[in-house]
């Protein structure tokens, strides 16, 4: 998915057709989704469609297959995400309705949609083993045969189920128009629904701030390490430097003899060893004052992005779903790469010249203060190039940091996507989007450069205008008023000092656009943690829960203060060890009430119960490692198979050897050379996502939680799988309080409709 309008997914910079557009809308089931979502088509999609739900995500990607006009088009069991309901219909309008002209390959674990088709093939150990319509191969082997019976098994389960009416009708019922409603209180809730504002999306525009750089960032920066103690020592070091350097200039001037026939004031030895002993002197203060510089600002480097990092950690998951992965990378290494190498060198830069300058002034004021007739109103031209070019350079810097997040991002995309991207080759799309997004980071970056070429030529003919004047005016000079020593060392300072000052004017701007670095940084340090993972006072007991009962009270839930409610007054209770199945329509709010349950995300009003415990008067980590879960997305690191499963390295060999068989993933890994050390690439992508999702299980297993929730996991394995999982579940987790949000459940109903 594309972190882009739902619109741009679905077109995938093919042009817009507006019929075949509301065609394949309509076909896609996604009309509905449309009404729903508050920007309609127009809607941003949160990175990796974090703000979809699994069945949305996929009714999407099947819309974008079908808005491009193909003669062959393949699916890989594109209805794992969906409900009955939503399947049959894609079934119908898609695969039979709108691509009936078309040559269509589909796979898929629902058998129910078999019957259908002209050929069907049987695969096992990689090769096609029946192969014939649905007649055909019904008659004419086992394997597909014990897949229709286990599908049927599975849907004869569901027609046996009796609810029981005693404990569930208790604790929540439906009224006329199909909402959960409490029996405590049975008034209509209101539709609190926020009026959205125009930029109401989940993904804002990235923050930026304007005008100067506060003083309070500065002040942050230069505290950071060690509450600035080492500044002082550093402005003492560069001071003695600074007068022991003149101080030398000095004793050279007076003590070197004018010529051959004038004695020297002291003996030429003299006059050596006291040079040599104030070089040896700067030299040491150098060396000090360069230590110290590169100490504290490696410290304040260091401090800045650890601190920076906790807060990205610690952030809501709300955080992440608004910011696109390229915004954080692009602090994290952009401005944290300018934090490391640039922003205290500049400080010192900038620093050690204007101690100079100030030295040298103090010169120039003794031997020719003529001068300054001329160079303080320079200085103030100075400045005021210096003012007009800062307001413009550092909108352009801050700009510059805008653009290069979308690149960053786009980069991800692409590589993540490069499958999809040469399936449905769009090679010169992506290029093209490359080329807008580098056009315009480069546009920033070369109009800022522009803007430094425009200061340092005028600075520049400024300090070329100054020593120009304080030549002549040291040259015309009576002889009287200053010997040819001193004007030879007023000379030296008054270059040097035409060029300090343009240099710490240039410094000094370099040094507030990498400022704004620090400032983007310490944005991200103000960012709104997540609770506190213990609270000492309030800490459960340790079997805590022991019975698993969970109450919901009045649950209202939305992911942002201005996006419509997502839940919407939801009262009712799972008693403990009752295995519930939490149904309805995509998008209908399952995974969000699990999020709730879990605490990533929080309720506007209500409250959750656990065994009697408010789970929002406990810590993080006393609720979350209580609980289990197998999201719907199943996810594997890059590392082993046993880091996966027992990735804080708790449990024996035996212990994940037993988990692993129970999730049917025993004879599997033992095919491997490795066992238990087989290798997970980046995002187990050489595991299947049904073998992901028996990893998932295997976890659940080992820890063995009282509260287990299944977020749709297991649809993507076949149906023989599906019915031993099952198996697994009642064996392992008997006892235990089991939520599953799945289309089909074999146990209790919720009816999920927001």
């Amino acid at each position: 998915m594309l972190a882009k309008h739902l619109e741009d997914n679905i077109l995938f910079g093919t042009e817009m057709n507006r019929e075949r557009y509301e065609k394949v809308l309509e076909a896609c089931s996604l009309i509905k989704d449309l009404d729903i979502l508050p920007f309609g088509d127009q809607t941003i999609i949160g990175e990796r469609g974090i703000n979809l739900s699994g069945g949305q995500k996929q009714r999407i990607q099947i819309a974008r297959a079908l808005y491009h006009d193909a003669d062959i088009y393949l699916f890989d069991d594109p209805f794992s995400a969906v409900d009955a309901h939503t399947g049959l219909h894609l079934f119908k309008e898609c695969l039979l309705g709108f691509l009936a002209s078309k040559t269509v390959v589909y796979v898929t674990h629902h058998v129910e949609f078999l019957p259908s088709a002209d050929v069907i093939m049987v695969l096992k150990d990689g090769k096609i083993i029946q192969a014939g319509d649905y007649t055909e191969i019904l008659n004419s082997g086992k394997e597909f045969t014990e897949l229709i019976v286990s599908h049927k098994d599975a849907l004869s389960t569901m027609d046996m189920l009796e609810l029981p009416s005693s404990n569930y009708e208790s604790s929540c019922h439906l009224n006329g128009n199909g909402s959960t409603l409490p029996i405590a209180d049975e008034q209509t809730h209101d539709n609190n629904e926020e009026v959205l504002v125009q930029n109401g999306q989940l993904v804002q525009e990235e923050e930026r701030e304007k005008g100067r750089v506060g003083f309070i960032v500065y002040w942050k920066y230069i505290t950071m390490a060690h509450k600035g103690a080492f500044v002082p020592l550093i402005l003492l070091a560069q001071i003695i430097f600074q007068s022991l350097q003149i101080g030398s200039n000095l004793w050279m001037a007076w003590a070197a003899p004018v010529s051959k026939d004038v004695n020297p004031p002291v003996n030429s030895s003299m006059m050596i060893n006291v040079y040599v002993a104030l070089a040896l002197v700067t030299s040491l203060c150098v060396f000090i004052r360069s230590y110290l510089l590169v100490m504290a600002g490696c410290k304040t480097a260091i401090m800045l992005f650890d601190k920076m990092h906790q807060c990205i950690f610690r952030a809501p998951m709300s955080f992440f779903d608004s910011t696109p992965s390229g915004r954080i990378l692009n602090r994290a290494s952009t401005d944290q790469s300018a934090v490391d190498t640039q922003i205290y060198d500049l400080m010192g830069y900038l620093l050690f010249p204007a101690i100079e300058i100030l030295g040298t002034i103090i010169l120039m004021s003794r031997v020719a203060w003529p001068v300054f007739v001329i160079f303080v109103p320079v200085i103030i031209a100075s400045l005021s190039y210096q003012q007009y070019y800062l307001s413009a350079a550092r909108e352009l810097q801050r700009l510059t940091g805008v653009c290069r997040a979308p690149v960053m991002q786009h980069f991800a995309e692409s590589i993540a996507g490069t499958t999809i991207i040469r399936c449905f080759d769009k090679k010169r799309e992506f290029i093209s989007w490359t080329g807008q997004l580098m056009d315009n980071l480069s546009r920033a970056t070369l109009y800022n450069a522009a803007a430094m070429e425009w200061l340092c030529f005028r600075l520049d003919f400024l300090s070329s205008f100054i020593f120009g004047f304080a030549l002549i005016l040291l040259v015309t000079l009576a002889a009287d008023l200053i010997d040819s020593k001193t004007a030879g060392l007023a000379v030296t300072y008054g270059l040097s000092l035409n060029m300090l000052i343009g240099w710490a004017i240039l410094v000094l701007c370099a040094l507030e656009n990498r400022m704004i670095s620090v400032e983007r940084i310490l944005q991200y340090m103000t960012i709104p943690s997540e609770p506190p993972l213990t609270i000492s006072e309030s800490r459960p007991d340790c079997h805590w829960p022991t019975k698993g009962e969970i109450e919901l009270r009045n649950l209202h839930v939305k992911y942002a203060p201005h996006l419509p409610l997502v839940l919407k007054g939801v009262t009712c209770t799972f008693s403990g060890g009752m295995k519930t199945g939490i149904v309805g329509r995509t998008g209908g709010g399952k995974s969000t009430l699990i999020q709730t349950l879990f605490r990533i995300v929080d309720p506007c009003i209500g409250q959750i119960l656990i065994d009697g415990v408010d789970i929002s008067t406990i810590g993080l980590h006393d609720l979350r490692t209580r609980l289990s879960i197998i999201p719907q997305d199943p996810v594997m690191f890059e590392g082993t198979l046993r880091s996966n499963i027992d990735p804080l390295d708790e449990y024996s060999d035996e212990q994940i050897w037993e988990a692993l068989d129970c999730c049917h993933l025993g004879d599997e890994v033992r095919k491997n050379e490795l066992k238990l050390d087989s290798t997970v690439t980046e995002n187990g992508e050489n595991w299947s996502a049904g073998q992901r999702q028996l990893v998932c299980l295997g976890r659940v297993i080992l820890k063995r939680r009282r509260i287990l929730v299944l977020d749709e996991a297991t649809s993507s394995v076949d149906p023989i799988t599906d019915g031993l999982i099952q198996k697994t579940l009642k064996q392992q987790f008997a006892e235990c309080t089991v939520i599953t949000i799945a289309h089909l459940v074999s146990h209790r109903f919720l009816i999920a409709r927001g």
